[in-house]
C-alpha cells in the first residue's frame, strides 16, 4: 500500500508520517530528508541550498523524481512531502494534512527555536515562493484539495491522535 501524507510547513506531516511508519512497519519516504540528502551531496548546509535550490527549479524536479523512484521500490511505504499526493500519483490512500497558521507557526517555533516574526516571515516566504514554483513549473495549485481522499485538521490532535485517525480510516478502507 502507498499512503502519501502532505501539507504545509508545521501541518504535522512529518511527525505524523514517522509515528504512522513505527506503528505499520511502512517505509518513510520524506520529501526533506531527501533535500537534506542532496544538500549534503553538495556539501552544503541547508541554508546555502535552499538558495541553490530557489534559482534551480531542476531541484525540486529531482526531489519529486527520487520520491517516485523510491516509491515504487516499495510495497509498503508513506511518502510525505508538500507535493507527495500530485507526484506519487499511484498512491492508494492521498492524505492532506492541515492547521491553523498560528498553530503551524507555533509548531515551527517550537522544533527550530526561533522567534514568532521570524518564523512567520520564513514560512510566508516559503508558502508563496513554493505556491508560485509548483503553479509556474507543475500546474499544481495547493490549495485545491480535490485529489485527496482524507484531509485531517491538526489542530485539536496530537501526532498519536492523528495517526490514529488515519489507522482507523485504513482500517474502513479494507474493509
Amino acid at each position: 500500500m502507498k499512503i502519501t501524507i502532505s501539507g504545509h510547513a508545521g501541518s504535522g506531516k512529518t511527525s505524523v508520517s514517522k509515528e504512522l511508519s513505527k506503528i505499520t512497519g511502512f517505509k518513510m519516504i520524506s520529501a526533506g530528508e531527501i533535500f537534506r540528502d542532496m544538500a549534503e551531496e553538495k556539501k552544503m548546509s541547508l541554508k546555502a541550498f535552499s538558495k541553490y535550490a530557489e534559482e534551480r527549479p531542476k531541484i525540486d524536479i529531482l526531489i519529486d523524481e527520487r520520491q517516485i523512484e523510491l516509491s515504487n521500490k516499495f510495497k509498503d511505504c508513506i511518502a510525505e512531502g508538500r507535493l507527495s499526493g500530485w507526484k506519487i500519483e499511484d498512491a492508494d490512500l492521498k492524505i492532506w494534512l492541515s492547521a491553523p497558521l498560528k498553530n503551524r507557526l507555533k509548531r515551527i517555533m517550537d522544533r527550530e527555536g526561533k522567534g514568532y516574526d521570524k518564523v512567520l516571515k520564513e514560512t510566508r516566504g516559503r508558502e508563496n515562493n513554493g505556491r508560485m514554483r509548483y503553479k509556474k513549473f507543475y500546474g499544481i495549485d495547493l490549495d485545491d484539495l480535490s485529489i485527496y481522499d482524507l484531509i485531517i485538521n491538526t489542530e485539536k490532535w496530537d501526532k498519536r491522535s492523528v495517526t490514529e485517525i488515519i489507522l482507523r480510516s485504513l482500517e474502513l478502507w479494507n474493509k
